[in-house]
């Protein structure tokens, strides 16, 4: 049975060889001409350099908003720290005149 089917494969196998050679022929009888592959073009190229603005353009407003928040911690900080000035100022203890105790103090009615 196996050998059969290694003839009926070799058959087919030569019988599909000798059509081959009639496909590169055309009803003519003149050979075709080879296909030249059409010339094709990748958009790869472009879409990197659109990435790479886009990459660039968001790494800039990164940068921009942590340069804008430096300046803006940095402004609160010296806000601060003349806030704590002041009231350091202010706190400074201060010598009062003590009361005079010969002269009880009386509040006048109000009318």
């Amino acid at each position: 049975m196996e050998k059969a089917r290694t003839k009926s494969a070799l058959k087919f196998v030569k019988a599909s060889s000798q059509s081959a050679g009639s496909w590169s022929t055309t009803a003519n009888g003149m050979a075709k001409e080879n296909t030249k592959p059409q010339e094709f073009t990748l958009h790869t190229q472009q879409r990197a350099v659109k990435r790479a603005m886009f990459n660039y353009s968001v790494a800039t407003k990164l940068y921009l908003e942590q340069v804008q928040r430096k300046r803006v911690e940095k402004l609160q900080k010296m806000i601060e720290e003349e806030e704590i000035r002041l009231m350091r100022k202010e706190m400074i203890p201060r010598a009062q005149l003590m009361p005079l105790f010969d002269r009880p103090f009386f509040p006048q009615r109000s009318i």
